[in-house]
């Protein structure tokens, strides 16, 4: 976890300049996250379309402000002592379909907007994702996956496979057009991870289906994912914890060390799927990096395996307790 600066008073009176009322001082962020953990932003600010979220990436470069871009909350942990730099909410959302090319801001979600959009006008490469909380930028910052089609399921289909292009804001606060291998994508990987880009827009490109074939697959799928992963209503997560490792499911590792169900205050791994944590209710970060220390201890010791976490770990965090 990288160390975050604090904003100083003069560099918010800088961004208040830039960004105006629209600017949120100590907002709430854990209502904003799948997992409905974490503490509150120093400065926050919801963008709706590519020209804001520009505008605010670029003045938080300008006044020398740490920031972070949050979409659908999914895939991180915050902090129990919250982000102290400027949280970005990415909430641009507008698409269109012209011929087999879908376009579509970064902040649009892949479930259900984009995949219904899609669907709607016969195209298909995207419904193989329905179910998983993701905007258009963390689809392509994580080159979004899922073991499909049904029902053999002999291959994972990648978001990378239909990306075409997108509109970039490079490191120097430029918008350029790059395609696809622009992004060298791999498995939970973009050159995003090392490069300080943001998406505004992608597009992809899709082939013509037949709706019914589509919805057949979308309705397989959403079967399928939810007799295997506790439902965000009911018991949030941040997804799967940790990284999988060549030819072993990490969830199996931690099963076979008997490890399901183990709690550590709030924070519970999952009865369903032992590579997922859940909030019962009242978890903290702290909890939750607990566990994490726990299951990697334990399965190192027993399989000689050590597991990387796949979920990001935004914010400053508490001391955490060993279990």
């Amino acid at each position: 976890m990288n160390s975050i600066r604090e904003i100083t008073t003069k560099k918010l009176g800088y961004l208040r300049k830039i960004l105006g009322k629209s600017l949120i001082l100590n907002a709430p962020l854990a209502p904003k996250t799948t997992f409905k953990i974490g503490g509150n932003a120093a400065a926050y600010i919801a963008v709706k379309n590519a020209d804001e979220l520009a505008t605010a990436v670029s003045a938080a470069r300008a006044c020398d402000v740490d920031y972070f871009l949050l979409g659908a909350g999914a895939n991180i942990l915050i902090g129990d002592h919250g982000y102290p730099g400027l949280l970005i909410h990415n909430l641009a959302q507008a698409a269109h379909i012209d011929g087999n090319l879908l376009h579509a801001d970064s902040g649009a979600m892949i479930y259900p907007e984009i995949i219904e959009l899609s669907v709607n006008a016969g195209l298909s490469g995207l419904e193989h994702y329905v179910g998983i909380p993701s905007t258009v930028g963390g689809a392509l910052w994580q080159n979004l996956h899922f073991l499909s089609p049904p029902p053999d399921r002999e291959r994972t289909m990648f978001i990378a496979e239909v990306v075409h292009s997108a509109e970039i804001l490079s490191a120097d606060n430029k918008r350029q057009i790059v395609d696809c291998d622009y992004f060298e994508f791999g498995y939970d990987y973009s050159v995003l991870h090392e490069r300080d880009d943001v998406v505004l827009s992608a597009t992809f490109r899709l082939t013509q289906a037949e709706q019914t074939a589509l919805r057949k697959t979308m309705q397989a799928n959403l079967e399928w994912r939810g007799q295997r992963h506790p439902p965000l209503d009911s018991e949030p997560s941040a997804g799967s914890i940790f990284r999988k490792i060549e030819g072993i499911g990490a969830g199996r590792l931690i099963d076979e060390c008997g490890l399901k169900g183990l709690r550590a205050g709030g924070a519970q791994i999952s009865p369903r799927h032992a590579n997922i944590i859940i909030n019962t209710g009242d978890a903290t970060a702290a909890d939750v990096c607990s566990l994490i220390m726990h299951i990697q201890r334990v399965v190192q010791r027993e399989t000689n395996y050590w597991l990387e976490p796949e979920i990001s770990f935004v914010g400053e965090f508490a001391p955490v307790r060993k279990l």
